[in-house]
């Protein structure tokens, strides 16, 4: 964020509450005191509770100086606003941990997860980007591997598709890049994407 020089966030939306996906809350502090506003945060029950727990001096009566500021708001598989912007959750699942992906207007975030019933699968369909993990080219037990995601890419029928979460074994990002079809590349740091 600090090299990407963002100024501001309008909020924070989780997909689950793995260490790896909640740890930067704090990173949310420069941006109470910035914009001079709470930070809204919006999560299933399960990751706002994880919040509140890894996190609990930001939730203490008695606030010490600087700590976030949030204000928690619980989702479900229902479609949410933020600033008059929809939000439609996608239910994947990250191994047998339910986990959610995000749709906003054409653009869709999937990470950490290596299943999606058919059902949720149809709010992908027709994306103009799709963002999805994939982890390795070898067998992963709640990750999506690299021919995998590349077979929900095409299935989803979106214009572009971005691969991210990607480990280091997955190999270099120039050749693996030179491996996939044209409309679709692994993420790179300070990727843009217009929404």
């Amino acid at each position: 964020m600090l090299r990407s020089d963002v100024q501001h966030l309008d909020a924070v939306i989780y997909t689950h509450a793995h260490k790896d996906h909640i740890a930067g809350l704090d990173d949310v502090r420069p941006f109470n005191f910035i914009n001079d506003m709470e930070m809204p945060i919006y999560g299933e029950k399960n990751v706002l509770e994880a919040l509140k727990r890894e996190f609990h001096y930001a939730f203490e009566d008695i606030k010490y100086l600087g700590v976030p500021r949030l204000v928690l708001n619980e989702i479900n598989n229902e479609e949410f606003y933020i600033k008059g912007i929809k939000i439609i959750p996608i239910r994947a699942f990250h191994y047998k941990l339910p986990v959610f992906g995000f749709r906003i207007n054409d653009f869709t975030y999937i990470t950490d997860a290596n299943y999606i019933e058919d059902a949720e699968f149809e709010k992908i369909k027709n994306s103009k980007v799709l963002v999805l993990n994939a982890l390795r080219k070898n067998k992963h037990i709640s990750h999506f591997t690299l021919e995998e995601a590349i077979k929900v890419f095409e299935k989803s029928r979106s214009e572009k598709g971005y691969f991210t979460h990607i480990s280091h074994l997955m190999g270099k990002h120039k050749e693996i890049n030179a491996e996939l079809p044209e409309n679709i590349r692994l993420a790179r740091d300070e990727l843009k994407i217009n929404i």
